[in-house]
This record gives structure tokens, C-alpha cells and sequence, in this order.
């Protein structure tokens, strides 16, 4: 108590005065839009795309789970890479990788080309979520990690909410092949830029001594800890907490990706849109996602504070109650027959789940040692985005086979409501050094 007591007097002058560590959320933030613009360019492009090389439905599901497999696989090996070689390093590679492969889906004519691109543009795309959880539990102190995830977590919001309207203006303009080479230049001059200007905290210069402090405040004895002794990767499958992120991450993800993949589709065949108005109507859910993001780890930081909840459990409860909330709302969605109300639902439906993508992020970083925090996101996000890569599939082939979303919305929610399960059932205790692992 007594040293809890100390920290909280150094609190206020440093959230005050010292915050230096917030600007690293911008370099986040930035990174994510431009992945999550490189991601979603092919759910924009996709009605002009099926009208100009005949794809299918189950055609456009393949290659989202193409990608989501690809994107999963390379979650191990890029977590690893991250606590073995640095955030730094690894990013700026996969940043050039993701970037060459969007321009260059530009120039494909065929299923067997998209395939191609999509494999390469998930193996770069891999390591953004694990740098970000790498990267925050290196400049925030636990109790401000659901915070802070928030608000880069967000970037994956922003970025299918701002490209509707400047990618369909694109490609009105240029044609769809365009939306992929600009969006690859893009990237590819933000990762010149993060190499050239990021720098960690042991070797920023604006970094105060103070701040750094505050920083290592909550963690001193973990780092201890961490000198002697770490764990093995190969162990983290051992342990009851690392399967509950994984199957809590997979029933948020298998919502995630019908949203992604057809939402615009959706909406067009559902209300007989044009572009323009899709322009408008496909980004307003997403903008609901930004503010899931901010205010469910905003929450969370809050119920630490007055001293509600420890940092774990505070993640844990606002995740269970945005899970159970998503099930709500989705299995609400298709039996709604207004466009006006269809958007509200949607809005509020990614608004939940994004409440949980931001907060098991963090919870990913709470409950591992530092020293493991991106192997531990990256395996969560390789169950999740592996397990979840099928919803596509399943999703278009039920449109194919029923012509109605019905079904692939009502599955969805039933499942997306099964994380709270195991999240507050699973995810019950810190991953911790075990003397009986060698």
C-alpha cells in the first residue's frame, strides 16, 4: 500500500506535464490507417472488380480468407521476430513488404494474381499488431496501456472509415486499380519516415528521466524477474490464460471479417445503393468503431483509477460486456429493413467490437511479461484471425446458397458473444515464470 501510495503522488504532475509517451501513439495510429487502407481496398474496389473479372461472392470470401490465414501464420514467427529483434526493425520491413504488395495488386487480372498478392500483403501486414502491443508496454505504464491500445487500436476503424470516400473518388477517377497504387505509395513513405525518426524509450532524447520512471513504475519487480529468468515460446501454449485470449480473440475476429469483407456489399445489394451514398454509408459504422476504441479504454483506465478494479480486470469486464452487447446487436441487424436503422446497428455493433479488439490487445500486454508481450498478441491474433479467416467463406457461401445475410449474421452475433465466455471464464490470472519449466 505503501508504495502504491507514492505512485499516485508522483501521478499528477507527471500525466500532467510529462507526456511524451502519448505522441508514440500517433506513430501507431498513423501505421494501422495505412495498413487497415491496404487491407480494405479490395471490400471498396470489390463491385467493380466482379463486374470487370467476373468474380463471385465465394471468389471475394476466398481471397479474405486467404489473406486472414496468411495474415495468422505469420502472427508466430513476426511476434517472435519482434521480442527478439525489436519493434523498430521489424516494422519498417513489414511496412515496405505490405506496401509493394498493394501497388502491385494494381497490375492483377487474374483469381490466381489476387491469390498471390493477398499471400504477400498478409505475411507484411502480420507484425502491425504485435509492434503496437510490443511498442505500448515499452512506453506505458499497465494502467494506461487500455488507454493508449485504444487509441492506435483505433486506426483499424479509421481506416475503412476514411477510404470510402477518397478511394470511390479514386476509383471514379483512375479506376480501381488505382486505389491500390496510391495507397502503396503511401505506406511506403511512412515507413521511410517511422525508420528515420522513431526511436525507443532508452534512446529517445525527449524522453525526461521523470517520465521514463513513471513508465517503469508499476513493473519494477516484473523486470526483475524478467533478468533471471523468461519464458519460453514454445511454453506459452501451456497456459490456461494464453487459450482464452486465443479463443476469446477468434469469436471477435469471425464478426470482424463478415463485417469487413461484405459490409459494403451488404449494403448495396441489401438497399440498391449508388457509390456516392456508399461513400457515406460504409464509413459512418467505422467512425462508431473509433469511439469503441477510445472510450472502452478510457474506461477501463477510469475503473483503475477510482480504484474499481486492478488494470486486468478492469479489460476484462468492459470486454465481456461489449461481447455480449455485439450479440445483441448483430442478431438484431439483418431483420432491420431501413438503411437508416441497418447503419445505426452496424455503428454500434463495430462500436462493441472494437471495445474488445482494443482491450484484449491490452489485455494481451497486462498478463504477459514484457519480455514475451508481442509473442503473446501475436499468438492471440494468430487464433483469432486463423479460426476467423473461415467466416468469409462461410458468410459468402450462405449468400450464395440462400441468397439472404440472415444466417451469416445470426451464427456471427451468437459467436461474437461466446468471447465473454472466455475472457471472464479463461482469463483468469497472469502468464508467469514456472520453476518447472526449464
Amino acid at each position: 500500500m505503501k508504495i502504491e501510495s507514492n505512485t499516485n503522488q508522483l501521478q499528477y504532475p507527471l500525466e500532467t506535464k510529462k507526456k511524451f509517451r502519448w505522441t508514440i501513439v500517433c506513430w501507431l495510429l498513423i501505421g494501422g490507417i495505412i495498413n487497415y487502407l491496404d487491407r480494405t481496398n479490395l471490400s471498396i474496389a470489390t463491385p467493380e472488380i466482379m463486374k470487370d473479372l467476373g468474380f463471385s461472392n465465394t471468389d471475394i470470401g476466398l481471397l479474405g480468407a486467404i489473406f486472414s490465414w496468411v495474415y495468422a501464420s505469420m502472427q508466430l514467427p513476426a511476434g517472435w521476430l519482434i521480442d527478439k529483434y525489436g519493434a523498430k526493425r521489424v516494422y519498417f520491413i513489414a511496412i515496405m513488404l505490405w506496401s509493394v504488395a498493394t501497388a502491385l495488386t494494381g497490375l492483377a487480372n487474374t483469381l490466381v494474381m489476387f491469390i498471390i498478392a493477398r499471400i504477400f500483403l498478409g505475411i507484411g501486414e502480420a507484425p502491425t499488431w504485435p509492434t503496437g502491443a510490443k511498442i505500448t508496454s515499452e512506453w506505458f505504464p499497465k494502467k494506461e496501456r487500455g488507454f493508449a491500445t485504444g487509441f492506435w487500436d483505433s486506426a483499424s476503424k479509421w481506416g475503412p472509415a476514411i477510404s470510402p470516400p477518397i478511394l470511390i473518388f479514386l476509383m471514379v477517377t483512375f479506376g480501381w486499380r488505382g486505389l491500390f497504387f496510391v495507397t502503396g505509395l503511401i505506406g511506403i513513405i511512412f515507413g521511410v519516415i517511422f525508420l528515420i525518426f522513431y526511436r525507443s524509450p532508452e534512446k529517445s532524447r525527449k524522453l525526461t528521466k521523470e517520465e521514463l520512471n513513471y513508465i517503469l513504475s508499476d513493473c519494477e519487480g516484473e523486470n526483475e524477474k524478467e533478468k533471471t529468468s523468461k519464458i519460453k515460446w514454445g511454453t506459452l501454449f501451456t497456459y490456461r490464460t494464453m487459450w482464452g485470449l486465443i479463443l476469446g480473440y477468434f469469436c471477435t475476429i469471425w464478426i470482424w471479417n463478415i463485417f469487413l469483407v461484405f459490409l459494403p456489399l451488404y449494403l448495396i445489394e441489401t438497399y440498391h445503393i449508388s457509390l456516392t451514398e456508399l461513400g457515406i454509408y460504409a464509413s459512418i459504422p467505422y467512425l462508431g468503431g473509433v469511439f469503441g476504441n477510445i472510450f472502452g479504454g478510457y474506461l477501463t483506465k477510469k475503473m483503475v483509477d477510482h480504484g474499481m478494479s486492478s488494470p486486468m480486470n478492469s479489460k476484462r469486464i468492459v470486454i465481456s460486456i461489449s461481447a455480449i452487447l455485439t450479440a445483441v446487436v448483430v442478431v438484431i441487424l439483418p431483420f432491420v429493413h431501413s438503411i437508416i436503422f441497418t447503419v445505426a446497428l452496424m455503428t454500434l455493433a463495430i462500436c462493441f467490437i472494437s471495445s474488445i479488439t482494443g482491450g484484449s490487445w491490452a489485455l494481451a500486454g497486462d498478463v504477459s511479461p514484457t519480455s514475451v508481450v508481442a509473442s503473446t498478441s501475436a499468438i492471440m491474433s494468430f487464433g483469432g484471425y486463423f479460426g476467423g479467416a473461415f467466416s468469409p467463406i462461410v458468410a459468402g457461401v450462405i449468400v450464395d446458397t440462400t441468397g439472404s445475410y440472415t444466417l451469416a449474421f445470426i451464427s456471427g452475433g451468437i459467436i461474437a458473444g461466446c468471447a465473454a465466455l472466455c475472457f471472464l471464464g479463461i482469463v483468469k490470472k497472469p502468464i508467469e515464470v514456472r520453476t518447472d519449466f526449464k
